[in-house]
């Protein structure tokens, strides 16, 4: 029989005391934490008005926006005034991308006019006064009596919830693919289709609709389309000069993009590691410069960088400098704070070290707490470069420049937005790039450092 002594008794309760109340604890802390976070999630609900927000929320639109990103649309017009001339047939509804064929989705004898919107059906046009859809899942087609300067006119009996007739016009949706709109002086049909139209070359380029066998065959051919360069120079221009795309300024308002995170980073981190060394308690005993150097800090980082790139853009203007200031200041803070509390925290015994062997204050900061921080100084700087990036991304937009400036000229027009999709695709290209060199500079860096 084992026997346990008072102390180690008293012990082995206070032990199993606490083991045996500690669940009972959580269980009680548990439940207060849920309803302390669902308390705040309601108070949020109702704050931000959610069910109004819902309730003026437009999704058809926001489905037709998401569409709009990913592929392209067809129009084919008729005026009633110009009723002569036909349907006008163009891409995205501008004058500068007017089909001069007719393409195979239009048909038409002079006088009769067929568009087919693929899956979902067929619209004709008898040229006179009446226009008929016939949709693949209904056996009779709709028919709408058109022109003569009156309203458009339903002569059916079935209204389907994609139809609809408001007495003034007709606007029939009868897939997220494709519109009917009618009214008293035009008849509009818009197609979608997949794909991102015209990406390689402008709609009215000679280079455009031909496959890459093609290409490949002029680039390699000595007939020259231009005398004054190689068909493969031809080429290259082309997609570069896209008009509708745009890939040469874009690619260049990103290296913008680019420069104003690197440089403002790089300077930032320049400028904050000599002010870090005289803010740290345990390198200057000057109490009052260090307060006054921490204060600056805070106040630098205090401050976004968003008002401070409006800031510069006042005194400076437009411009990918107003966007490196505003990085360079705001950087400048949070990397001085940073440094200065990792010198602070740095082992003391490497400097007493390397001044026991005679070596001057600078020496000692230089070869006994630098060495320490290099890590940090690294790690926190390229870190910073990919936030950086997306950020010059955002303050582009107020006007520094860049790849923002672009992004914002596209969602301004609300026709854009395959544009808008594309640059965004680039933009988080650029960040995943940034990230994979930033880990493999890290490694380089850092590894050669610690060993």
């Amino acid at each position: 029989m084992v026997t346990v002594s008072g102390f180690e008794q008293a012990r082995l309760e206070d032990q199993y005391a606490g083991v045996i109340e500690r669940p009972l604890a959580q269980r009680l802390i548990a439940p207060g934490v849920v309803i302390a976070i669902l308390g705040y999630l309601v108070i949020c609900f109702f704050a931000f008005d959610v069910p109004g927000v819902l309730n003026k929320a437009r999704m058809d639109m926001a489905q037709l926006y998401a569409l709009d990103s990913y592929a392209h649309k067809d129009h084919a017009k008729l005026s009633f005034r110009k009723a002569d001339e036909g349907f006008e047939l163009s891409l995205e509804g501008t004058r500068r991308a007017r089909y001069d064929t007719p393409p195979a989705w239009f048909q038409s004898n002079g006088t009769e006019s067929r568009i087919d919107l693929a899956g979902d059906g067929i619209v004709a046009f008898d040229g006179q006064s009446i226009v008929t859809y016939t949709h693949p899942d209904y056996d009779e087609p709709f028919r709408f009596r058109v022109g003569g300067g009156d309203y458009p006119v339903y002569l059916g009996s079935v209204t389907p919830e994609w139809l609809g007739d408001s007495g003034k016009q007709i606007d029939a949706r009868p897939s997220l693919y494709s519109r009917i709109w009618i009214t008293r002086s035009k008849i509009e049909v818009h197609r979608y289709e997949n794909g991102w139209e015209n990406f390689w070359f402008g709609f009215n380029s000679p280079l455009s609709g031909m496959s890459i066998g093609q290409l490949t065959s002029l680039a390699m051919s000595s007939d020259r389309i231009e005398p004054e360069m190689s068909n493969l120079s031809f080429i290259a221009s082309e997609f570069w000069n896209n008009p509708e795309w745009q890939h040469g300024d874009i690619f260049y308002a990103l290296l913008q993009t680019l420069i104003m995170a690197v440089v403002g980073t790089l300077v930032a981190g320049i400028i904050a590691l000599p002010l870090a060394f005289a803010a740290a308690a345990n390198v200057n005993p000057l109490r009052g410069v260090r307060f006054g150097l921490r204060r600056i800090f805070d106040f630098l980082r205090g401050v976004d960088t968003l008002i401070w790139s409006l800031i510069f853009i006042r005194a400076f203007g437009l411009g990918p400098l107003s966007g490196t200031f505003a990085i360079i200041f705001t950087d400048s803070g949070t990397f001085g704070k940073l440094f200065s509390e990792a010198i602070e925290n740095a082992d003391r015994r490497q400097a007493e070290g390397v001044q026991a062997t005679g070596a001057s204050p600078i020496q000692k900061y230089r070869f006994g707490v630098f060495p320490q921080i290099l890590p940090l100084f690294v790690s926190q700087m390229l870190y910073f470069l990919e936030s950086n990036t997306r950020s010059a991304t955002v303050i582009g937009a107020l006007g520094a420049g860049g790849i923002g400036l672009k992004l914002l000229e596209t969602m301004r027009t609300r026709q854009d937005w395959e544009n808008t999709a594309y640059i965004i695709v680039l933009v988080i290209g650029l960040v995943i790039l940034m990230d994979n060199m930033s880990g493999w500079l890290r490694r380089k860096l850092i590894g050669d450092t610690e060993g």
